[in-house]
């Protein structure tokens, strides 16, 4: 169902505009104009009590007024407790009423994806990307217009992954990018399983950009089954695997986790890491409310292996340094899928946020370590 948002004009006239949130944020329900005229110490007060402001104004001034607001909001952090599953908690409602805050400032947008404001960019290719509606006029928040402009940038310039040999990977909105490539580059050195020189198929569960894929096809995999339920990261890991030249070996198909009577001699899933509700469409790529999917994917890997063949799980440790889970849930987990573990391989991240001392999780981060776990059927 169609979403709209409702204001009064600046000549009293009351104005309607259709909904548009790629991650299914409800529409404000207050709403004011602001321009240039707006005090940044006004808008983050009216933003904080739930007032959402429709931007008149010059296209680079709403992004001051932005930066603005996030300098306030940073001014209301506060230095981390010692309890990491405490910080976590607070570092969530942190994240939510920031959002809440860097929500509030609107955008409307023209019939065909034109934005009506003095020194604006040229959004029409981000937007139609993004599935925004381009046969008529719709209101967004600044925020997700420029998450659209940026993941535009992203999707043409692309990713470059060392594991691929330099090649890119270009994401689309809404797919999680594979900027963090120590968990590829595990993939990329693991040893494959003895069974896939006997049948060499691999299935790749939530294939996201189909990065993944994309490694074990170059490692020789004769048949790769790349599988998603979003549709924007079946249509991404397409164009991906087409651009690498990897159609032949690559097959991506919606499947909600594995494909319907299949057997692989080596299945390969990266799940979300954190057992925590995701807030946004972009978190379910991190969070995995109670740790469903991970649960789902042991529980029915048995049936999708070959004899000999292997599973691999990519997994951080962050969850335990936050007190999410202990590794002996883990190896519980594990168990009682029925299957012992191979081998493990693990690596340390090279992201920014773990030499981030800023950052409210940053205890956590330094000590994270992402394994790929190689998992067999068990014998009793």
């Amino acid at each position: 169902m169609e979403q709209q948002i409702t204001w009064t004009d600046g000549e009293g006239h009351l104005r309607t505009a259709l909904w548009h949130s790629g991650n299914a944020t409800a529409p404000p329900r207050r709403i004011v104009l602001a321009d240039d005229r707006t005090k940044a110490d006004d808008a983050y007060r009216m933003a904080a009590e739930g007032t959402a402001m429709l931007w008149c104004g010059d296209f680079h001034n709403a992004r001051q007024l932005l930066s603005a607001l996030k300098r306030r909001i940073d001014r209301r952090r506060r230095r981390p407790p010692d309890d990491a599953a405490i910080a976590f908690n607070q570092h969530r409602q942190a994240q939510t009423f920031r959002a809440k805050v860097l929500g509030s400032l609107l955008v409307q947008v023209e019939e065909g994806a034109v934005l009506p404001l003095r020194r604006s960019p040229d959004v029409r290719a981000a937007c139609a990307e993004a599935g925004c509606p381009l046969d008529r006029p719709f209101a967004c928040s600044l925020t997700a217009l420029l998450g659209m402009t940026g993941s535009h940038e992203w999707r043409r310039n692309g990713v470059e992954v060392p594991a691929l040999g330099g090649a890119r990977i270009h994401p689309y909105y809404g797919v999680f990018s594979p900027v963090r490539g120590e968990y590829v580059d595990l993939v990329a050195r693991a040893p494959l399983p003895d069974a896939c020189s006997v049948r060499s198929t691999a299935f790749d569960i939530g294939t996201g950009t189909g990065v993944l894929a994309a490694v074990l096809a170059r490692r020789g995999v004769a048949e790769v089954v790349a599988t998603d339920l979003n549709p924007r990261a079946l249509a991404c890991a397409r164009e991906n695997v087409e651009r690498l030249g990897l159609a032949a070996q690559v097959r991506v198909t919606e499947a909600d986790l594995f494909p319907a009577r299949r057997r692989a001699a080596l299945v390969v899933c990266n799940p979300p890491w954190l057992p925590v509700k995701p807030t946004s469409m972009l978190e379910s790529a991190v969070y995995d409310p109670g740790g469903r999917m991970l649960r789902e994917f042991l529980r029915r890997l048995p049936d999708h292996l070959e004899p000999g063949g292997e599973g691999w799980l990519i997994l951080s440790d962050l969850a335990e340094h936050l007190g999410l889970r202990t590794r002996d849930d883990l190896l519980v987990l594990f168990a009682q899928a029925g299957f012992d573990v191979v081998d493990r391989l693990d690596v340390r991240p090279r992201h920014r946020k773990a030499d981030d001392t800023s950052d409210p999780l940053h205890a956590a981060r330094s000590r994270e370590v992402t394994s790929l776990w190689r998992l067999a059927v068990g014998s009793s």
